[in-house]
């Protein structure tokens, strides 16, 4: 990845801004907009022009912060944002686990945005939902979406009951919610060009296998007599929508498991936002179409009531390089005791940077314990 810019002084050029809802057009399917304020108008109407490719259903239900009142200049306050990441490949429509659960968190100053993964295998009690009629009750997180799925009631259940989940472990309320689908996110990447990845531990696909060379899904390679191993090698390339997605996803064999699956998914997010913001991509207005094209059809979003284009006027000015990747449990596994599953808890420090999530304040807890920070 590309070194920090320099900061910003009174003798220096100014430095070309790419706004942060470059993440929310990849991470929510919002809108790649131009780089710098004075392309905020022109912007608004080219949301007006995309607003209606993105699916929009309520994500979030009880969990939902009560909205502001739109000026259409800028929202108030901290913003919070849960994103969530499925695979409904083999599944039944509707009803599949979320494997990715990130917070976005940004700051009252909106001049930082901060990615916080929830491990998949956290321990919670999930409340009853009566719209799939789960009756509630203890589970890893990421079988939470499928509880609240099932029934017919789809991927919007699944989101209300995680969020609801979330919510009462750790009592914060979300700003908006956004599910992609993993061959959504694919085709985003592909529409950019492909990313830029540096992969730093060999490690071998567990969910593809190569058939005469090429990738294939696991289970059409059976079909066909099981191809060979496909293993991503330690080094830095640009990847293709398959080849970055796949990798991102591996967690078994590699040292800290979902840990370092949570890492590279956080890699992954920032290298898309910077290749979003690149020169190739933002002076390119068909590839700009494609990527906006391509996301509008990926995402299910929730703006919790707030338009789209607040959003973007609020979070304009942030960078891929003011995004900040942040560890839960200090990036370890923390085992809940059990011995039929593998399951961990959050740590009391880990729930006390999600209550500093909550009121706004992470930014200070993060200064206090900068370790929590993920450097890499």
């Amino acid at each position: 990845m590309s070194a920090p810019d320099a900061p910003a002084t009174t003798a220096s050029r100014p430095r070309r801004r790419t706004p942060i809802w470059a993440v929310l057009t990849i991470a929510v399917g919002a809108l790649l907009m131009a780089t710098s304020a004075t392309a905020v108008v022109g912007g608004k109407l080219l949301i007006d022009r995309y607003t209606g490719r993105i699916q929009q259903q309520n994500l979030l239900a009880g969990a939902a912060k009560v909205p502001q009142e739109p000026d259409g200049e800028a929202l108030d306050g901290p913003i919070t944002m849960l994103l969530l990441g499925v695979d409904e490949r083999g599944s039944r429509p509707g009803e599949m686990r979320s494997d990715t659960i990130i917070i976005l968190h940004v700051p009252a100053t909106h001049d930082q945005a901060y990615l916080v993964s929830v491990p998949r295998d956290t321990w919670v009690e999930a409340p009853a939902f009566e719209p799939s009629g789960y009756p509630g009750g203890e589970s890893k997180i990421t079988d939470v979406f499928r509880a609240g799925s099932r029934n017919g009631v789809g991927r919007a259940g699944g989101a209300q009951l995680v969020a609801l989940t979330l919510n009462d472990l750790t009592g914060i309320e979300f700003d908006g919610a956004a599910i992609i689908d993993f061959g959504g996110f694919r085709n985003v990447i592909d529409a950019l060009g492909g990313v830029r990845m540096c992969v730093d531990q060999r490690v071998k696909s567990q969910h593809m296998r190569l058939v005469d060379g090429e990738p294939t899904w696991l289970a059409e390679a059976r079909e066909v007599g099981g191809g060979e191993e496909l293993w991503h090698e330690e080094g830095c390339k640009r990847m293709a929508g398959w080849e970055a997605l796949d990798y991102s996803r591996q967690r078994y064999g590699l040292p800290n498991g979902d840990y370092d699956r949570q890492r590279h998914q956080r890699q992954l997010l920032k290298a898309m936002v910077q290749e979003a913001s690149s020169t190739g991509v933002l002076t390119n207005p068909a590839k700009i179409d494609r990527v906006i094209t391509a996301a509008g059809k990926a995402f299910v979003l929730d703006t919790g009531g707030v338009s789209i284009a607040d959003f973007v006027f609020t979070l304009r000015g942030i960078t891929a390089n003011d995004l900040i990747m942040v560890k839960t449990n200090g990036g370890e596994f923390n085992p809940a005791g059990f011995s039929s599953t593998a399951a961990e808890r959050l740590t009391p420090e880990s729930l006390e940077m999600f209550d500093a999530v909550r009121t706004g304040t992470l930014d200070d807890y993060l200064l206090a314990n900068p370790d929590a920070v993920q450097r890499d």
